[in-house]
């Protein structure tokens, strides 16, 4: 039964890692349902047996293990020494929690142990402050001192064995009268070597089963068919400063047979005994979190620090009403698994319990949370990439064209003449496209088709341009066509108005790499962690290839890429082709002080910073509450901007006003516009030129000509010297179709 009510104590602790402290072997036979217990569970039971009186070895060995949650089960003469070994070994503080076995704790002075903090659970049969058992407790002491009876049995209350003894007697003398009622019986010499039962043996244990005492010194006492007792209670016992408290009960053969009555006790005295204790607090040096306090005078103690985790440190002391002592973790590691199994940095500090807490950026990984607990996370982070600021680029003179791609552009001048060509094309077979220039003779067989090949393009280009120009189509067909360019040009002048504006201010960085995936691909920018960090952890165990790809090279690089601290991870990144992987929040809070750093690609993964503490301690709950409680009150993030954003030097460009254009911005503007009027130069000269040489062919005075018809073309009003060749064929043909033109009007 014993056994039974300590593995539902294990259970409701919810301890996964336990050892057993025995000196005997009837211990593992009265324990035997909680030695079944592993193979049932994950619990993982460590069985010890003690070696000598005060188990100082076994003792040694919890404590090298990091055993904390220890059961024990010596005899009540051993027990003393062996809480006082532990005492001495320092194993009496709130990391340990024990259950003893014994049910006669509370006759064992235990002064030395109540201001320690230890966890101490144990459970008890036997109240002296019973008034039944106060009561036999006067009778013996009277019968002792008037009969000169010297015992040391009883010194502070009956222990359990000497109150079962007494019920002993009590029930056989109920089953003795029990039996005396239904028949005579004869008492003969017995003899312990005797294997003869006694002829009324079975008649007085039937009798003793049935037998029932309800105010026995050990409580109710009733038996079931196969004599074992049954129907009892356990009283759940807790050391306390007051002494032992009783938190509950374990009632035998109940369904639920385990009720704690006082939660706010069970299973941890860190509630109440934080309270003005004084804890240590292990950390590492790592802007913001925690730095140096810069001071003209000398500063001791935890005056010496400052920084977001030590303000975080504040309030949560704030809460829970306990002192602190912070010293620096002394191989200035975080904490890594070594290649002989054994730990570093702050790790190892929690390990082999030299600190309370490790404060810190401390990132909660698995292989972390297998030899210490960690709190709820205070900060989300992920691991990022850290590289200098790329050089600033202008947008270039011809950045016009950028709201485009040059597929685009391309797209759209084939449009353009594919358009240009459709209309020429239909407005030649389209009847109504066709009309006579003279409108006073409608019988003219003269048409004329305004859609030349040059025109369509004028006409194209002049929409495209949303300027228009004097063509207008005529029949239904060019009109669809037109109509559909329109629609398109409409859209895609809209589309790139919308863009230009960003194109022409925004200077673009021009980066070497955008994401781990372009780290990866390249060996020109040597790139690295932090040495024995979470960072170092999550590259050598992730199974992502792009990223076993840039472990397998970091891992293989000479001189290593691996860096002592962050501070020469950046000093790295600022001389060297480096570029540095580490935490999101260590990221922003650099690159806010260094206009020449930046943040490159999101996140690589998702983490927590979390207080460390060693496995199994108490305290962990209580940070937990209390940093959901500063989370919800928006604490954490008041601490966040006061050290990140509210003391950053660089400013955001996003906020930035937007500048003035200049040449470099709009200057491919005034180069296509010089173009344009030097090509129709050239174009004017090419096409004067052409037409001078045409006119030469029929006139031999070529360069009076050329000479009269310049002058003429640069005077402002008529010259009496200009005359136009007369020898020309364009003249006649000119007056003809004039002559015609009025000799019809005039008739009509």
């Amino acid at each position: 039964m014993l056994s039974q009510a300590i593995l539902d104590m294990v259970n409701y602790y919810g301890w996964t890692r336990v050892s057993l402290l025995y000196d005997s072997d009837d211990a593992l036979l009265r324990l035997q349902e909680l030695l079944k217990s592993p193979a049932r569970t994950k619990m993982e039971l460590k069985i010890r047996k003690l070696r000598r009186g005060d188990g100082e070895g076994v003792l040694k060995d919890c404590k090298l293990d990091g055993s904390n949650k220890i059961i024990i089960d010596v005899s009540y003469e051993k027990l003393p020494r062996v809480l006082h070994k532990a005492l001495q070994l320092g194993m009496m503080t709130h990391f340990y929690h024990y259950i003893v076995t014994s049910l006669d704790l509370g006759t064992i002075d235990l002064e030395n142990y109540r201001h320690g903090d230890v966890n101490l659970t144990a459970f008890r049969l036997v109240d002296n402050k019973n008034p039944r058992v106060q009561e036999v407790l006067r009778d013996w002491t009277r019968v002792r001192e008037s009969s000169n009876v010297i015992s040391g049995t009883i010194k502070d209350g009956l222990t359990t064995s000497v109150a079962l003894m007494f019920d002993a007697i009590y029930v056989l003398v109920a089953g003795l009268e029990g039996s005396d009622v239904g028949q005579e019986i004869s008492l003969s010499k017995l003899s312990c070597d005797n294997r003869k039962a006694w002829l009324y043996g079975h008649t007085v244990l039937n009798y003793l089963k049935i037998a029932e005492l309800q105010d026995g010194l050990s409580g109710r006492i009733k038996f079931d068919s196969n004599g074992q007792r049954t129907k009892f209670t356990l009283d759940v016992m807790e050391l306390r400063e007051a002494g032992l408290t009783k938190i509950g009960t374990w009632s035998a053969g109940e369904r639920q047979a385990l009720n704690i009555t006082d939660r706010s006790l069970s299973g941890s005295n860190v509630t109440n005994s934080l309270r003005n204790k004084t804890l240590i607090v292990t950390t590492i040096l790592e802007k913001p979190y925690v730095m140096q306090r810069r001071s003209d005078e000398e500063l001791l103690g935890n005056d010496r620090f400052e920084g977001f985790c030590i303000d975080l440190l504040n309030e949560i002391a704030a809460i829970l009403g306990f002192k602190y002592e912070i010293y620096l973790v002394p191989d200035g590691q975080y904490g890594a698994p070594m290649e002989d199994g054994e730990w570093s940095g702050m790790v190892k500090e929690l390990i082999d319990q030299r600190a309370d807490l490790a404060v810190a950026p401390l990132t909660i990984s698995f292989i972390r949370e297998q030899v210490i607990d960690f709190s709820k996370p205070f900060m989300n982070v992920g691991v990022t990439i850290m590289y200098r600021v790329p050089t600033r680029t202008n947008p270039g003179v011809f950045s016009f064209l950028n709201p485009l791609s040059y597929d685009i552009w391309l797209y759209i001048l084939l449009s353009y003449l594919a358009v240009s060509g459709v209309l020429f094309v239909l407005a030649r077979f389209s009847p109504y496209e066709w009309y006579n220039p003279h409108p006073c003779n409608p019988n003219s067989e003269y048409l004329e088709n305004q859609f030349t090949l040059l025109n369509s393009m004028w006409f194209s280009i002049g929409a495209f341009m949303q300027q228009g120009s004097e063509i207008m189509p005529r029949a239904l067909s060019t009109r669809l066509v037109s109509g559909a360019w329109w629609f398109f040009t409409l859209i895609m002048i809209s589309s790139y108005t919308a863009n230009l504006a960003a194109f022409l201010t925004v200077e673009r960085m021009e980066s070497p790499i955008e994401s781990s995936d372009d780290l990866a691909k390249q060996t020109k920018i040597k790139y690295g962690t932090l040495d024995f960090g979470a960072t170092q952890t999550f590259f050598k165990n992730s199974k992502i290839p792009t990223y076993e790809k840039m472990w397998a090279f970091m891992s293989s690089q000479e001189p290593s890429v691996f860096t002592k601290s962050t501070e020469e991870g950046i000093d790295r990144v600022l001389n060297e082709n480096y570029a540095f992987l580490l935490e999101s929040a260590m990221n922003e809070y650099f690159t806010h002080r260094n206009c020449n750093l930046t943040r490159v690609g999101g996140l690589l993964d998702s983490k927590g910073y979390g207080i460390g503490t060693p496995e199994g301690s108490p305290i962990r709950d209580k940070i937990t509450i209390a940093i959901l409680q500063l989370q919800e009150a928006g604490q954490i993030q008041m601490l966040y901007n006061k050290w990140w954003v509210n003391m950053g030097q660089c400013s955001n460009d996003d906020n930035k006003e937007a500048s003035a254009l200049g040449v470099a911005n709009v200057g491919g503007i005034f180069i296509v516009l010089i173009a344009g009027l030097v090509v129709g130069i050239l174009v004017a000269i090419i096409e004067f030129i052409w037409k001078s040489r045409s006119t030469q062919e029929r006139d031999k005075q070529h360069m009076q000509n050329l000479s009269d018809v310049f002058k003429g073309s640069l005077s402002m009003a008529p010259s009496p010297n200009f005359v136009l060749p007369t020898n020309t064929n364009i003249i006649p043909r000119l007056k003809t179709q004039k002559n015609d033109y009025d000799d019809y009007c005039l008739k009509q």
